[in-house]
């Protein structure tokens, strides 16, 4: 059950999802419930006909910002920085009209590597300075721009999709506004919480008819959440830290829905993670902001979440062995392989599933 090899599955080409459906809700559903060990296959639409009145939806509704700089060294030579976390402190630089300045932690790629001190131009309005390299690639920059700074990143920089989705740039354009949630809005995401994005405002408004709770947590998504594991037994794995809010409102919906009888929807992973991240001595989530990093893999008792909608997970990643928890690893493992027989598409722009207890 520790062992990394025991999340291995074999996983054709073909059934990594290069584009979105046309439509967020005409994912494919792949349905595993209860104690059965045969899931069933369904669309996303039917969502609607598993949660139940009383029932809590939470969502993640952290937004993506488009955090991958293209541009060059001041001395020549491409470069690329893909920022890690978005910043949150700026200063006004002294002697130089409306130039605003703030460091960030990215990840940089060029044919060779600058020393501290050389200077980056991203664009007339964006420029950078190496601080610091730090090892795996990482290194500190200190950015440099004229105006807000989200406003700067939207025109300069492009959407930091994972690595195994192929795009063109008038493709990656398109990515803009399909990898986001149809409620993204607390920005500082460098992934979205991918299976919020089967969602429509439609399909939301139909599940909240049926008498079923919406409420909202934020988790910005880190680099991380694709950092490969690399460690023989799972339980030496150490997880990423990724800044969580739940808000006092939400913490009293769940905590009332629980004490009434209703079920807790997590949409995603990180809706996982920012809930059980929060529990309190008592049993009781509560409200609160930081930086978390828990780690969930097979033996977690699950204190807040009852059923998950998700997408297919990466073998050997952290995340398959959150979902394992929940559902079991064989279960679990016996649905993907049904999945890839029938064709579903995994991962981040794939389909999704519903784990019900």
């Amino acid at each position: 059950m520790f062992d990394i090899k025991d999340y291995d599955f074999d996983l054709p080409p073909g059934n990594i999802a290069q584009h979105p459906a046309q439509r967020r809700d005409e994912s494919r559903l792949l349905i595993l419930k209860g104690g059965v060990v045969c899931p069933k296959d369904g669309k996303f639409g039917q969502l609607v006909e598993l949660v139940q009145p009383g029932d809590l939806l939470v969502i993640n509704d952290t937004r993506v910002f488009p955090a991958r700089l293209l541009g060059r060294k001041e001395s020549g030579g491409r470069v690329e920085l893909l920022i890690l976390d978005y910043p949150r402190n700026f200063v006004e630089l002294p002697g130089q009209t409306a130039l605003t300045g703030t460091e960030v932690l990215g990840l940089l790629k060029c044919s060779k590597r600058p020393r501290p001190g050389a200077r980056l131009v991203f664009a007339k309005e964006l420029t950078g300075e190496i601080l610091e390299l730090l090892e795996g690639g990482k290194v500190r920059v200190a950015l440099f721009f004229h105006g807000d700074f989200a406003e700067v990143m939207e025109k300069c920089g492009r959407v930091p999709l994972p690595p195994y989705i192929r795009r063109d740039e008038e493709g990656g354009n398109r990515d803009r506004e399909r990898y986001q949630t149809v409620y993204a809005r607390e920005i500082g995401a460098v992934a979205a919480p991918t299976a919020g994005l089967h969602f429509t405002e439609e399909l939301l408004a139909s599940i909240a008819a049926r008498g079923v709770g919406l409420a909202r947590v934020t988790l910005h998504v880190g680099y991380g959440t694709f950092a490969p594991v690399r460690v023989e037994d799972i339980r030496q794995h150490r997880i990423h830290r990724e800044y969580v809010s739940i808000p006092a409102h939400t913490a009293g919906m769940v905590n009332r829905a629980r004490k009434e009888g209703g079920r807790i929807w997590a949409v995603g992973t990180t809706t996982v993670r920012a809930l059980e991240s929060g529990v309190n001595a008592d049993g009781c989530l509560e409200a609160g902001s930081g930086w978390r990093d828990l780690y969930i893999y097979p033996g977690y008792r699950f204190r807040i979440v009852d059923n998950l909608v998700t997408n297919f997970h990466l073998p050997r990643s952290s995340l398959l062995f959150m979902v394992s928890a929940l559902a079991g690893r064989e279960r679990l493992l016996a649905a993907y392989a049904h999945a890839v027989r029938q064709g579903y598409r995994f991962y981040s722009y794939g389909d999704a599933m519903a784990i019900i207890a």
